[in-house]
């Protein structure tokens, strides 16, 4: 592993400093590319207008009427914690601004995995229909359900797609779903700033618009509008838990939404699962809605019925929350031994094919395991840990079923800086036909699904392209840091300081980097290393997790700040994320 240390412009650095911002943060902060300290104005007014969202004035029309006309509306979500708060968001939204006309004509429905696989298909647009819906409307999916929105339509439904993932794009050409609107801003001709928003943004968004359009019918007036903004703690969640580019449009909708939940100003489930995860909402972050509350709602929708999930984030009777946190929390744990167990039967399987060569220096430029044991809800995260651990794209994959029943088998890759995964996988495509039956995803995240015995072409064809786009440069480890981290800056506070702010994908959190001396070191568990250091002649205490290897009497690490908490006392231990001999 190579540690590299971030560049910090020194104008925008000190620009930052001079108006105000800590100085820390202001070394941070320009670090990310943050130029103005009005970048870091968290106002809900900096946001763009809904209007500029393509199609948003159009989805408001068709609600408005639904509202006004007391039509049913179904919501069909996706299955992933994004899904399950954009459809919690439409929920909560359609009933707030539906409750002056007496509405409350709204269902959902989400698919199962393994069942339904994902997106809107033509057997969700029937079971929609049998629900005696009016309007379809799809949150966190739908753009490239095609043959589902052709048959909703066929049904007599008018459909609303709310969407944020790539469309469909075939023989060069993109397709889009036909008769219906889109909301999406990464449709063509979406002139929208703000490109990475989460699946729940965008509905988001749609309710703003809605909003207005109520207004301007005299449904009711600026001053008794329903207030939008008591969603904005699901907004939050849906877009970490996504891991969308935290730009500084998805910036702000989360610090929006962190500072009601940190209020308490947040919906029954959430707090109950806040609990649960034992995280104090008063002092909640980004790191709690990405790795305490994320992976409990994610669980639900890979090993069981994501209905639970949002049911969870809609009920208001607390001693109901309380019980579907505890579910939701099983389920995890149950998700974490079913991960943890595919991980080390992946780690096998690759070591039998690849021996002393599955090694982030020596290993192949992308890696491809099965095993018939394997189950298609884990697929996905057992990937991202092995793409950690490798530093190569991992794609791992399971038996499945098409829906007429043929055997097939679905897989889940995850991807390093430098090699887009959807772009892999329509490479691949293009040039062997029929090698893919389905594909979609991002550049750091994708999925697809294989014929039964396809796995070996695949593997080839994920080889040819990442042999012709990877470099070594690219396959080396590098871990960016934030350099040396001053002493006066080594405090309990300081992490409060950090923890406050708003981090995440393309936002990282501030890990720093220093020659440390080690002056004691013990395993924990077996699993993970306890250490004493120096660090620039200050003791602290740190811990690497999930590292057993022994580290040298002095070494440089990259490290992050912790509050480690015990017996009433708070006290700085620093958290290593690796090392460079």
């Amino acid at each position: 592993m190579k540690i590299t240390p971030r560049d910090v412009p020194p104008r925008a650095a000190w620009a930052l400093e001079q108006a105000g911002v800590h100085p820390l943060l202001a070394r941070l902060f320009a670090a990310r590319g943050v130029q103005q300290a009005d970048e870091l104005d968290d106002a809900l007014t900096h946001l763009p207008p809904p209007e500029r969202l393509r199609g948003a004035r159009e989805a408001a029309e068709l609600l408005a009427d639904a509202l006004q006309r007391g039509h049913t509306v179904c919501i069909v979500a996706d299955y992933d914690c994004d899904g399950a708060t954009a459809c919690a968001t439409a929920w909560r939204g359609l009933r707030l601004l539906g409750a002056p006309l007496g509405w409350d004509r709204v269902r959902y429905l989400v698919p199962d995995r393994m069942r339904d696989g994902y997106g809107l298909t033509p057997a969700l647009a029937d079971r929609v229909h049998a629900l005696g819906a009016d309007v379809l409307v799809t949150v966190d999916n739908g753009i490239a359900g095609l043959e589902g929105v052709e048959r909703a339509r066929a049904l007599g439904l008018q459909v609303l797609i709310t969407d944020h993932h790539l469309p469909l794009v075939q023989g060069g050409e993109v397709r889009l779903p036909q008769d219906c609107i889109i909301v999406n801003p990464n449709q063509p001709e979406c002139d929208f700033p703000a490109k990475a928003m989460a699946g729940v943004g965008v509905i988001f968004y749609v309710l703003l618009a809605l909003r207005a359009e109520l207004r301007r019918r005299g449904v009711f007036d600026g001053a008794s509008q329903p207030r939008l903004d008591t969603l904005l703690p699901l907004v939050a969640l849906g877009t970490v838990a996504d891991v969308v580019r935290l730009d500084a449009h998805n910036r702000r909708l989360v610090a929006q939404g962190l500072r009601r939940i940190r209020a308490g100003a947040m919906p029954t489930g959430m707090a109950a699962l806040l609990a649960m995860a034992k995280r104090p909402a008063a002092r909640a972050s980004t790191f709690d809605l990405g790795f305490a509350l994320g992976p409990r709602l994610n669980a639900a929708g890979r090993l069981s019925d994501m209905r639970l999930g949002i049911e969870c984030l809609l009920t208001d009777d607390r001693a109901r929350a309380e019980e579907l946190a505890r579910l939701l929390d099983d389920i995890n744990r149950r998700r974490r031994a079913v991960e943890s167990a595919m991980r080390e039967q992946a780690l096998l399987a690759m070591a039998e094919r690849h021996g002393d060569r599955l090694d982030p220096d020596t290993a192949p430029p992308a890696l491809t395991v099965f095993d018939p044991t394997f189950h298609e809800g884990v697929v996905g995260i057992v990937a991202s840990r092995l793409k950690d651990r490798l530093h190569r794209p991992v794609f791992v994959f399971a038996p499945a079923h098409m829906d007429d029943g043929t055997p097939c088998l679905k897989g889940s890759g995850r991807s390093i800086a430098g090699f887009h995964l959807r772009d892999a996988l329509d490479w691949m495509a293009k040039r062997q036909p029929g090698l893919l039956l389905r594909f979609g995803g991002h550049a750091m995240a994708a999925g697809c699904t294989l014929p039964a015995d396809g796995l070996a072409a695949f593997e080839a064809a994920l080889q040819a392209v990442a042999i012709e786009w990877l470099d070594a440069a690219t396959l080396q480890r590098r871990l960016e840091t934030d350099g040396p981290l001053a002493e006066p800056w080594r405090r309990v506070d300081v992490v409060d300081l950090l923890d406050a702010q708003v981090w995440g994908q393309g936002f990282a959190a501030p890990v720093f980097s220093d020659e440390v001396e080690v002056l004691d070191q013990r395993l924990l568990g077996e699993r993970h290393l306890a250490l004493r250091l120096r660090v620039q002649g200050q003791p602290l205490e740190g811990i690497w997790f999930g590292n057993t290897e022994a580290l040298p009497a002095r070494v440089q690490l990259a490290y992050r700040l912790e509050a480690d908490e015990w017996q009433g006392q708070r006290r700085l231990r620093l958290i290593v994320e690796g090392a460079q001999t």
